[in-house]
């Protein structure tokens, strides 16, 4: 482990509970190849030790993890080293497989943004608790890339066409909404996370979802905003091209639609395009089959105009105004 992943990722074991912190506030905790090296180096260590649970979570208050480090890989794109950028995918793929299939429950604690990558580390675990302050998206469209980290397999699983809607126009998600959508399993007010710990390891021959249930407080799942619109995100979303995601979109004339229809007009047009054959097919492959596909993918998004341009607007000059190429990777003229 190097010096400074060694800092930004605290891990230790305390009464049979694993704990691992995310400790990168500056930048929110976006994920560095080293970060998830040595997240991925501890879980294997863990295997061969007596845990009841694995408890993931953040020293930040503002974020769980705001994804990957996409700055650093567009800058290896433009000095031509893919190879780094490739040990970055590779690494966090494996780390997404390896946290699906691990041997005990993976209960992850979202306070704040959790975003990208940060699905990636806490959607395949057991368990995703979330707080009042949760925000959950996976925005990469709007720069130039599509969701990865194992999207392609739960957005697909998520009830209707919400996967499809959320994948193309990154929506942003608030706890109620992550709760409806099954992409949280429990509410835990922010106040009371710091007891979860203590709770999983005062009672390892409970059922951790239990353990979580007598913490919890009353679900705001209710107040969902995306379940009074589900009619018109399955209708529209639902739909078997992006052209008549569009078109029914226009014909809905709701503001919910109007407002989907910003979102798409905005991202990549050919990040839309492999974003809609990724979950499209998405629904029928197993999670490592979902990761292999994606690795291949990311291999050739990042090299491309819109991947470079995408960030530049997003997270280098932070102008917000990409100019998108209307062309995709195999030539094909893109819908504007």
């Amino acid at each position: 482990m190097t010096d400074t992943a060694a800092t930004e990722i605290l891990a230790d074991v305390h009464r049979g509970v694993g704990r691992i912190l995310l400790n990168r506030p500056k930048a929110l905790n976006a994920l560095t190849t080293g970060m998830v090296a040595a997240i991925d180096r501890v879980l294997a260590e863990w295997e061969d030790i007596p845990l009841s649970a694995v408890v993931l979570a953040s020293t930040s208050a503002k974020a769980f993890c705001a994804g990957g480090d996409i700055r650093t890989i567009r800058e290896h794109s433009l000095s031509g080293d893919a190879e780094a950028s490739e040990r970055f995918f590779a690494s966090e793929y494996r780390l997404n497989a390896r946290i699906a299939e691990y041997p005990v429950p993976v209960v992850s604690l979202i306070d704040g943004v959790c975003m990208g990558g940060g699905l990636g580390l806490s959607v395949h675990g057991s368990f995703r608790v979330v707080t009042e302050r949760a925000v959950l998206a996976m925005p990469e469209t709007g720069i130039g890339f599509f969701p990865d980290v194992g999207a392609s397999y739960f957005l697909p699983r998520l009830p209707g066409a919400i996967g499809m809607y959320l994948g193309l126009t990154g929506h942003r998600l608030d706890a109620a909404d992550t709760l409806y959508t099954g992409l949280a399993t429990h509410f835990v007010p922010a106040d009371g996370l710091d007891a979860l710990g203590d709770a999983l390891a005062d009672n390892p021959g409970d059922p951790v979802d239990v353990v979580l249930n007598r913490l919890g407080s009353r679900s705001p799942v209710a107040e969902s905003r995306l379940a009074e619109v589900r009619g018109e995100v399955d209708w529209a979303f639902g739909a078997a091209t992006l052209g008549e995601i569009e078109k029914r979109l226009r014909h809905l004339d709701t503001p919910w639609a109007a407002g989907a229809l910003v979102a798409l007009e905005s991202a990549s047009p050919q990040s839309l395009e492999i974003t809609h054959a990724l979950l499209s097919r998405g629904r029928q492959r197993t999670l490592r089959e979902c990761l292999a596909a994606e690795l291949a993918l990311a291999r050739t998004t990042i090299r491309t105009p819109d991947f470079l341009e995408g960030v530049r607007a997003a997270l280098v000059d932070k102008d917000r105004t990409p100019d998108w190429q209307r062309v995709a990777l195999g030539g094909r003229t893109l819908p504007s």
